[in-house]
């Protein structure tokens, strides 16, 4: 063993030898200035927000504590000694790593969100990565269970890795069916970790899928043999009535034959005017399936299955034998948003700390007009305790009085101490008897009997003093060493690891971990996931916007108690709008009032839209109507626009007073920073297939697809009445340069009675789960038959009500024309290419960003491609407004241990050379590959495609 080490040593300074001349000979002496030249022009960091799973393990015995580092890139890990944490080492993984597992003492695998991988890190000799394995599309939990012992990670049903040639044999890849019903959504990648293949992202098992929506959580049974598998967003079996096939009316006792000839139920809820007298507009309608008796039903026990042409069977958490690889169980109605799941040791039961949506109350504010509001009551805190059969959810903060707001006089200002807000990681004490809870909008640890919590006698008034306070905020992961009577604690805001002493219940030791983000960042975070800003202490802006995106849902969030208000955003098509209500039969005026410029205070049903990507996106809202507000009126403005949103902190959140202007200002700062991922249906070369080339032909050609195309006429009377027609593109304008990915900033009249901004294209690939359309003339009476069950109970469209873009795309204003519409010619094969361009619609990341792989002295011959794809990617020109403008597509850092000794080196595409972040050393790319080719342990360098601007730091940091 120890002349096998020494040759290989030997070998490895040939290599370095040869290199170094060779680099100087390629290079001259202007090669310790390349680090400096070598980065893309854009920002140094992007923030991304993602959501942390299972931040914290400890080796099995007891030594080592393992933290993955999210916005770093990192794993930290740390000596477990009797005087505390003691750093040992930094390991580069990959980007934005959000998961990590220790299946022996010898052994770490992290999950990296963004790079679609798993590292798989050595911790003999210097700790590093041996081997990248590439998986589905934002991996994000990891455990280790079965015998022999299997690797599971969950992954979104998609991504660019699911569909590799080199897979193709795996049971369960390929196609992710995008447009096809009553798929599973929801994935897990079986590896073995004493055989992973010899593809270039090593080669899973099986990878297993499960009828519901994106996972997130896993956990194993007691004895190792069940794994248990969680969706994230799951749903509460809500959907959304099309407003036409609703009467146009507010009788809702009488029934009506709709516009199509079909048999309508009944007319809207109201109320039919807001409480200055203004009238509301027809808007569209949420419903929840009545699993006691099998219907579709209204707040007011109206049937309407006619209506909706799906189900949900509403299916959340799955058992799986870990041996055999076959689902065994499932469980439905476990809860709306499912954040984590543990176990417990003694009895083997499930806990899944979970949210559970009110989205079925209309209208945030006072709510006494309407009788009814969501304020402070936006979702439930609970965990759900699943035991053999049977579904129990525990609310965590039965306390609260919902019906007493905080501005009633009534209202008890001790009520948030008590609650709990956003329960992630939970750990469960050996003996089965206490479980631990981060509280992630808490700065808290819940700490529960266990019989008190399955039996629900607990009371959080009384049970609140035994929780555990944390400092920095965002408690997401912990680990329980039971020998030395400590819990570890990652806080996210601050990005730290907290020492609790458990008898004490104390801080006893503190370690900040390096964090590469902005000031402006840690200190706007807060504000979107902290419950301390409602009065109840429960409700967060990250009650909807999970993690700072959606939660797929629609919410009526009307305020009928407000008037309307000035709309001040440009509208295409806006002078038509009289004629063109008439023109579709649209019933009703514009926005209800038959004003075509104001915001209507009773909007309807609208899906909650991602906080991602603001930036350079203009209006918020799906109407925009955050353009109006009290910190000012524009148009384009997102500072001033998301300022505005400040109101909703008393109005939805239930807080008894408003952020102060300078607080607001410090989330607008933030949030404003948080951007897309790239696009997992794109190709990594960012080229297109050929449906989805002729979509983009048709998306950017000359045919207008909307309006009323008047040819050579239009220069007499567009001057005079405005542009009459617009292509794909007209609105939804990409223009990467200014930072547009799908909106102009404008608004857009398409034969609706509400006016409604024209909105982004990026994350469309994520809105797929519910097929199911039913007759509506506003689609031309386009419909499918009841498809049966779905993952999801929201499409596309600001409702959510449209089941695909196919189906969005057989709108009336889309209708074949001689010389507008869809081609007259074979429409719905322009209409199928526009949807599959849409589902890779660009996006301010190319899609390579994050990609990764491990050269391996076994995988050269495999893997050399892939490194080549990469080095290509660094060297092809990218436009982004968010990284800056012109750019590349990504940097390229090589991180490799030399001689004992970690180093990152950034790849510089014009001398196809690798300049050592310290620039005192500069390979050939030849050398790097030969380097990674020799023989033993100890020589694989991992690759990694980082976010343009963003080389030179992550090459230089230690």
């Amino acid at each position: 063993m120890c002349k096998t080490s020494k040759l290989s040593n030997f070998r490895l300074k040939i290599v370095l030898t040869v290199a170094l001349i060779a680099a100087i000979f390629l290079i001259g002496r202007s090669f310790f200035n390349l680090g400096v030249r070598a980065q893309s022009n854009g920002p140094s960091f992007l923030e991304f927000e993602s959501g942390l799973v299972r931040p914290l393990a400890m080796s099995p015995d007891g030594s080592k504590l393992f933290a993955t580092n999210t916005p770093n890139g990192t794993l930290e890990i740390f000596n477990i000694t009797p005087g505390g944490l003691t750093p040992l080492a930094r390991v580069p993984v990959g980007l934005e790593p959000v998961a990590v597992a220790a299946p022996n003492n010898n052994q770490v695998w992290v999950v990296n969100t963004l790079s679609d991988s798993v590292s798989v890190v050595t911790l003999t000799g210097t700790p590093h990565v041996t081997q990248t394995l590439l998986v589905g599309d934002e991996p994000r939990d990891i455990v280790f269970a079965g015998s022999p012992q299997r690797a599971f990670i969950t992954t979104a049903h998609r991504g660019q890795q699911r569909t590799d040639p080199s897979i193709a044999s795996v049971p369960g890849a390929g196609d992710p069916q995008l447009t096809t019903p009553s798929v599973p959504r929801a994935d897990v990648w079986v590896f073995d970790p004493a055989n992973l293949g010899t593809t270039f992202g090593g080669t899973p098992v099986e990878i297993m899928s499960f009828f519901t929506d994106t996972p997130r959580a896993l956990t194993v049974s007691p004895d190792g043999n069940t794994v248990y598998v969680a969706g994230f967003k799951t749903g509460n079996q809500t959907a959304v009535v099309n407003e036409g096939r609703i009467c146009p009316n507010f009788k809702t006792s009488q029934a009506c034959t709709l516009d199509n000839g079909d048999a309508g139920v009944g007319g809207h809820l109201g109320p039919s005017a807001d409480s200055r007298g203004e009238t509301a507009p027809y808007v569209s309608m949420i419903v929840k399936y009545n699993d006691s008796n099998g219907h579709w039903e209204d707040e007011l026990g109206r049937v309407w299955d006619g209506s909706i042409n799906f189900s949900l069977p509403d299916t959340d958490v799955f058992a799986v034998d870990a041996n055999r690889l076959v689902q065994t169980a499932s469980f439905a109605h476990v809860g709306t948003t499912l954040f984590n799941m543990a176990t417990n040791p003694l009895n083997g039961h499930v806990y899944v700390s979970n949210s559970d949506a009110q989205n079925t109350t209309r209208f945030e504010g006072p709510g006494t007009f309407s009788g009814h509001t969501v304020q402070g009551h936006l979702a439930e805190m609970r965990i759900t305790v699943l035991n053999g059969s049977s579904v129990t959810p525990i609310h965590l903060n039965k306390h609260i009085n919902y019906s007493i707001l905080a501005s009633n006089p009534a209202f008890d200002p001790t009520t948030a101490s008590h609650s709990l807000s956003t329960p992630t990681f939970m750990q469960v004490t050996p003996d089965g008897k206490t479980l631990y809870v981060a509280a992630f909008g808490s700065s808290k640890i819940g700490v529960f009997n266990t019989t008190e919590l399955e039996n629900n006698t607990f009371n959080p008034v009384t049970e609140s003093s035994n929780y555990i306070p944390v400092s920095g905020g965002g408690p997401a992961g912990l680990v329980l060493n039971s020998a030395g009577n400590q819990l570890y604690v990652l806080t996210r805001f601050d990005d730290a690891i907290k020492v609790v002493n458990l008898a004490t219940k104390q801080e006893v030791q503190a370690l900040s971990l390096p964090n590469p983000e902005p000031a402006s960042v840690v200190q706007g975070r807060p504000f979107l996931y902290s419950a301390s800003l409602s009065a109840n202490g429960e409700a967060a802006c990250a009650s909807c916007h999970i993690t700072g995106d959606k939660d797929e849902l629609a919410w009526d969030l009307g305020v009928p108690e407000n008037p309307a208000t000035s709309n001040p955003i440009p509208i295409n098509l806006g002078a038509e709008a009289q004629i063109g209500l008439a023109l579709f039969g649209t019933p009703g005026q514009l926005n209800g009032v038959g004003n075509l410029n104001v915001f209507n205070s009773m909007k309807g049903p609208m899906t909650t839209q991602t906080l991602r990507g603001l930036a350079n996106s203009g209006a918020m809202h799906w109407r925009g109507d955050r353009s109006n507000g009290q910190s000012g009126i524009s148009a384009t403005n997102e500072v001033t626009n998301f300022n505005n949103f400040i109101v909703a902190f008393t109005s939805l959140l239930g807080a008894a007073q408003e952020p102060t202007l300078a607080q607001m200002q410090q989330f607008t700062n933030f949030q404003l920073q948080v951007v897309e991922p790239p696009n997992p249906v794109r190709a990594l070369d960012n080229s297109l297939n050929a449906s989805q080339q002729l979509g983009q032909n048709f998306f950017n050609g000359s045919r207008p697809s909307d309006g009323i195309n008047l040819g050579i006429l239009g220069g007499i009377f567009n001057p005079i009445v405005g542009q009459t027609s617009f292509t794909c593109n007209g609105c939804h304008v990409l223009d990467a340069a200014a930072g547009q990915f799908g909106t102009g900033t404008n608004a857009s009249f398409e034969g609706l009675q509400q006016i409604f901004k024209v909105p982004h294209l990026r994350n469309m690939y994520d809105k797929v789960g519910m097929f199911g359309f039913p007759r509506t003339s506003f689609f031309n009476n386009v419909a499918t038959t009841n498809l049966g069950p779905q993952v999801r109970g929201t499409g596309f469209t600001n409702e959510g009500s449209v089941d695909s873009i196919f189906h969005f795309l057989n709108a009336k204003v889309f209708s074949p024309t001689l010389n507008s519409g869809f081609p007259l010619a074979n429409p719905d094969s322009t209409r199928r290419d526009v949807e599959q361009y849409v589902l890779a619609f660009d996006s301010d990341l190319a899609p390579i960003v994050g990609q990764q792989v491990t050269l391996t002295p076994t995988n050269a011959a495999v893997a050399g491609s892939r490194l080549t794809l990469l080095e290509q990617r660094a060297g092809s020109a990218f436009t982004s407004k968010v990284l800056g403008g012109a750019v590349t597509e990504c940097d390229l850092v090589a991180t490799a241990v030399l001689n004992g000794t970690a180093m990152r080196f950034l790849y510089v595409p014009a001398s196809h050379t690798f300049v050592s972040g310290n620039g005192a050393l500069t390979l050939p790319d030849s050398a790097m590959r030969a380097i990674a080719a020799l023989p033993g342990a100890g020589h694989e360098i991992t690759f990694t495609a980082v976010t343009p601007g963003s080389g030179l730091r992550i090459a230089q940091s230690s």
